[in-house]
């Protein structure tokens, strides 16, 4: 099927921004047609003007004081007319497009958190970033002189009928004028849209490799890999440079002949008004009126000759939007009736689990797995046996691609995300804070009674560390909480998930940072103080002898499930792990 060419399209994607906000376009519109009546007032009083006023003194070296008082008056009222619709367009213009920016935001913002995290890890960061700053403003820039634009239109009608009712054959110059107009534009949309599509991904490109260096300082300045880093994004910024020249070679070629046209106009014009005042047929007014009137089309013109250059760019943009925006979503179980779940500790059942990111060998095969309603298992296994897979799997960040997931005995596909995120809490090893003060990061800007958050980092052991913070809770951390140590990070992350009050928590090897008689002691509290059903990914030998039961691991499937000291005796591959853990040797596939 062929693409439709840049105007429809553009014309489309014009129509869908107007209905989205119809009521500054007609504002503004409005501005625009008054500004052209004026405009085209404006060269009438001139030509009044010149008659009257001016060639009368060169005439006779006298003129009527009445006469020049009145020009004077005219020549204030319109002016005065065109500022205030000058004002009234640009501001509702702004206004269309400030507002269509923040519902593209918005838009982009719902997709990215209702998209699954499979779409996070598969798009770099800086390409959301790119889509969410610069795209937005390039698919929306073309609305600031859209009425300026229309109004453009309503001018040159205005004009030409002026035109026509001075002499037709400067009618006949005003009407040669802007079919050149439409030639022009024609070839030069035919030429933009490939270069257009190209450099708004080497804005992605460039975004990528600068959110990733700024992102990874600390390797890049521990490896010494600043000269690298700064010598890739200096490669993808030159490509981005090169584009962005060529795109201007075309610009430069299409705006001298924007900028030229109501020239070459005017000087057609003065010939052959000049001529037609040497015959008779016209007097110096109206030769001075019509060459105002082209004068005046000057600048509007190359208004419009931006508006034809955003437009192709608006475009090529916004279809790069609606590819994200049709992105598909995470599946929910939000319908009316879906299961709720009670406020008990839940247990969770794994029924011939698979999961595989993308195209990869499945990293859960056929796993069966159940954590019984408020025991505490420990999660066992090497490195790359799908423990934080399994762990996605019951918050449902991730499906999977077969067998089922339950939840208080509910398949997890039957309940609202939302649902399923309220009762289940999983932290992670990496901890991520915000730049803000530590209760911000705890809270999350939810209103939690001071007593229930000490109680919660009281459990996490949080509460002495903080209580020595220069500002206590209310201290700023740093950006990802780099001012805080591993262990502290941890610490305030399970304080946070804890304030929730889950029916499931998920440690994935959340405590690795802490202490180990810390750790011990965050676990026993866990235990005694919260009605939770809780998984722990554990590494260490006395966190794996607090639970009441252990499941090892291997490939992608639970091979042995029981207590410690059983597997100890009945499985010489939890045993050998369990050394490797105890010696502090890498728990590698070929290691166990």
């Amino acid at each position: 099927m062929r693409t439709p060419g840049i105007v429809r399209r553009g014309t489309r994607l014009l129509v869908r921004y107007v209905r989205a906000q119809p009521m500054p376009f007609l504002v503004s519109i409005v501005g625009a047609a008054i500004y052209a009546g004026a405009a085209v007032g404006t060269t009438i009083v001139l030509g009044r003007i010149t008659n009257n006023v001016i060639v009368p003194t060169f005439e006779s070296g006298r003129v009527s004081s009445h006469a020049v008082l009145m020009s004077g008056v005219a020549l204030l009222c319109v002016g005065l007319l065109r500022a205030m619709t000058i004002v009234l367009r640009r501001y509702f213009a702004a206004l269309l497009t400030f507002r269509t920016q923040r519902q593209w935001r918005r838009d982009l913002a719902a997709t990215y958190l209702d998209v699954p995290l499979s779409y996070h890890r598969e798009t770099p960061t800086g390409t959301l970033l790119a889509h969410a700053d610069a795209d937005i403003v390039a698919a929306s820039e073309v609305l600031n002189p859209l009425p300026f634009s229309i109004g453009v239109v309503t001018l040159v009608v205005f004009a030409i009928i002026s035109l026509a009712l001075v002499d037709w054959a400067l009618m006949v110059v005003a009407l040669l004028l802007f079919p050149g107009l439409a030639l022009v534009n024609r070839a030069y949309t035919r030429r933009v849209e490939k270069p257009l599509g190209e450099i708004q991904q080497r804005v992605g490109q460039v975004s990528r490799i600068a959110h990733e260096s700024f992102d990874g300082v600390l390797v890049v300045k521990t490896l010494g890999r600043a000269d690298e880093e700064e010598a890739r994004l200096g490669e993808a910024s030159d490509r981005l440079r090169q584009a962005r020249i060529g795109m201007g070679r075309i610009r430069g070629t299409f705006e001298p002949m924007i900028d030229a046209l109501p020239n070459l106009g005017i000087i057609l014009l003065l010939v052959i008004g000049s001529w037609q005042v040497s015959i008779g047929r016209l007097n110096t007014g109206q030769v001075v009126q019509a060459a105002a009137l082209f004068g005046l089309l000057a600048f509007p013109m190359r208004v419009f000759g931006f508006f034809l250059q955003e437009l192709p760019r608006a475009v090529v943009v916004s279809a790069r939007l609606d590819k994200v925006m049709a992105a598909e979503r995470e599946a929910s179980g939000s319908e009316p009736g879906a299961p709720q779940l009670p406020a008990t500790p839940l247990s969770v059942r794994f029924e011939s689990v698979t999961c595989r990111h993308g195209d990869d060998p499945a990293v859960i095969d056929g796993l069966d797995l159940e954590i019984p309603a408020g025991e505490v298992v420990a999660l066992v296994g090497a490195t790359g046996s799908g423990k934080s897979t399994l762990c996605e799997l019951i918050p449902r960040l991730v499906d999977p691609e077969a067998g089922v997931v339950r939840l208080g005995g509910v398949d997890l596909r039957d309940l609202d995300p939302v649902v399923v995120r309220d009762a289940v809490a999983l932290v992670f090893q990496e901890s991520f804070l915000f730049a803000d003060t530590v209760r911000e990061n705890v809270t999350l800007g939810a209103d939690v009674a001071e007593a229930d958050l000490e109680a919660a980092a009281a459990v996490a052991h949080a509460a002495t560390f903080v209580s020595r913070l220069p500002q206590g809770w209310d201290t700023l951390v740093g950006e990802r909480g780099v001012t805080l140590s591993g262990g502290q990070r941890q610490r305030l992350a399970l304080t946070r998930a804890l304030l929730r009050r889950p029916r499931v928590l998920i440690l994935d090897d959340a405590t690795s940072a802490v202490d180990p008689v810390i750790e011990a002691a965050i676990l026993r509290d866990l235990r005694e103080t919260l009605a939770t059903s809780t998984l722990v990914v554990a590494h260490r030998i006395s966190t794996i002898e607090l639970a009441d039961s252990v499941a090892f691991l291997e490939e992608g499937r639970i091979v042995a499930q029981g207590t410690h000291a059983e597997l100890l005796a009945s499985d010489a591959r939890y045993a050998h792990l369990v050394r490797a853990y105890a010696e502090g040797r890498p728990a590698t596939e070929a290691g166990a």
